[in-house]
């Protein structure tokens, strides 16, 4: 299932990159955005009356999200990442800082209820899970985003150009999602993470060589298909694990977790690439600062991957014996009267027990002597 979600992609990445180089030569880059108000109404109208028809959940728990968190923690987020980019690109530091005091202050108890606990401490299992998830986006999400601003403006090829670039990115990440589901089986999910943030990482290199003036645009192309291969075999077993660790009945609490992780890792990986932009002596140096954050963020999720679960991602969780229900009916006698009030192994207790059965049941007669046990009298 995962594999066939991460193939609603290729459509878009297919057409979506040369389409928005035409949108952006003749109209202009903001109607690339623009245009996709359209997109979001049409698919919103698709989802919505099955949403409506599921109706809302059977029962509420005391410890399941709240809106006001989510609110807080956005606005939080928002505060920290306009402080780091007034610091960074005017100059303006007690300001810049003070806006990122203040976002932390507003956004970071509201995310810590909203994400299980130790989540922001990588604690083992589903915590680390949460959080792995969110720097790999950070790590991807902000070097993608200046991809084809390092083709484009450092090294002045065309839209179109850096749109094979994205187009590349997206079929391999497909690749990998299929690869991931073939291995899911026999690799643990954490060897999966671990091998595509490595393959992410090795992108994010190709990317910082193919600044430089001698190194050719297609090693750039290539390099950033790479780390689409390597995100698809990242994100999906992350999401796999999630499901198998989240606790019964809690699964929709772990994936809401799980988004709000996947959406911030990749606002604040974008947004400190941008301040790292906006803070570089020139436009090459803010591009490369911002992929060495971005190559620093995939180290980080390298380390966290020690405390993801162990286990493939296709063993399903281990069942729960539960106790069969009594049937009803009268008690069995004890052990005594079944073997004769006697010992179970002595002579008076068979003897005394053979005697019970005839009792009970004598249309069955005796026992054949040849039939017998050499040890019966």
């Amino acid at each position: 299932m995962m594999a066939v979600l991460s193939t609603a992609w290729v459509a878009p990445g297919l057409a979506g990159p040369a389409i928005s180089a035409e949108v952006a030569q003749v109209f202009g880059w903001r109607w690339v955005f623009l245009g996709l108000l359209p997109v979001v109404a049409v698919a919103g109208s698709i989802a919505m009356p099955a949403l409506i028809r599921l109706g809302p959940p059977g029962s509420r728990r005391a410890a399941e999200h709240r809106l006001t968190d989510g609110i807080r923690a956005a606005a939080g987020a928002g505060m920290a990442l306009a402080g780091l980019t007034l610091a960074a690109g005017s100059g303006a530091l007690l300001a810049g800082g003070g806006l990122i005091v203040a976002g932390g202050a507003v956004g970071f108890p509201a995310l810590r209820r909203l994400v299980p606990a130790g989540t922001l401490t990588a604690r083992r299992g589903l915590p680390a899970t949460i959080l792995s998830r969110g720097m790999l986006t950070f790590a991807f999400f902000g070097a993608d985003a200046y991809v084809t601003l390092s083709i484009t403006a450092v090294r002045h090829r065309s839209p179109v150009v850096a749109g094979i670039a994205v187009t590349g990115a997206t079929l391999a990440w497909t690749a990998g999602a299929w690869v991931q589901a073939r291995l899911s089986e026999t690799w643990e999910g954490r060897r999966l993470v671990r091998t595509g943030l490595v393959i992410v990482l090795a992108g994010i290199a190709g990317m910082v060589f193919v600044l430089q003036p001698g190194v050719p645009v297609a090693a750039g192309l290539a390099a950033w298909t790479v780390a689409g291969l390597g995100m698809g075999l990242a994100y999906s077993p992350t999401t796999l694990l999630m499901l198998r660790e989240a606790p019964p009945g809690r699964e929709g609490w772990a994936s809401a977790s799980l988004n709000l992780a996947d959406v911030l890792g990749t606002a604040i990986g974008i947004g400190a690439g941008g301040a790292a932009v906006a803070a570089g002596a020139s436009l090459y140096l803010g591009v490369t600062e911002a992929f060495a954050v971005a190559a620093v963020m995939a180290v980080a999720a390298l380390v966290v991957t020690r405390r993801l679960p162990a286990g493939p991602t296709g063993a399903a969780r281990p069942a729960v014996a539960e106790p069969l229900p009594a049937l009803p009916g009268p008690a069995p006698p004890p052990a005594a009267e079944r073997h004769g009030h006697a010992g179970i192994g002595s002579i008076e207790g068979r003897r005394s027990g053979r005697d019970g059965n005839r009792a009970r049941y004598p249309h069955l007669g005796d026992v054949p002597a040849a039939h017998r046990r050499a040890s019966d009298p």
